[in-house]
């Protein structure tokens, strides 16, 4: 009797398991691997452009992948994909916020407000009872 092995679930979460006959030790869906090499890249390439010079092994910037690779992924699921997380990380980066100052608005109070004798009508004792 032959088991099935449980590569259905994994393929339908899109993960990768490693090559065939080793499994890798951490199951990553392929964005987040994409996602790191692409940020790898991108960290390198500034170091690059700030020193000049680039590591042989990058150890700064294979630890500045992990972590933002792991913050973009906190966010994204089924329903938010990656680009959708990193635009509206983008749009929400740009744009300037208030300065924080909080506008009071005038509070009316009951000090403040007379009413004619003509509107009020004077309650008959009668009525009372």
């Amino acid at each position: 009797m032959r088991l099935r092995t449980d590569d259905d679930i994994y393929r339908a979460r899109l993960l990768y398991l490693g090559p065939p006959g080793y499994t890798l030790p951490v199951h990553l869906p392929y964005g987040q691997y994409g996602a790191f090499a692409a940020l790898l890249a991108l960290f390198m390439l500034l170091r690059w452009a700030f020193t000049g010079d680039v590591d042989l092994f990058p150890a700064i910037e294979i630890s500045l992948a992990l972590v933002a690779t792991s913050l973009i992924f906190r966010y994204v699921d089924a329903d938010r994909p990656a680009t959708t997380v990193v635009r509206t990380l983008l749009t929400d980066w740009k744009h300037t916020r208030g300065d924080g100052r909080e506008t009071r608005v005038p509070a009316f109070t009951t000090r403040s407000i007379r009413l004619r004798p003509t509107l009020v009508e004077p309650v008959r004792t009668e009525e009372r009872l």
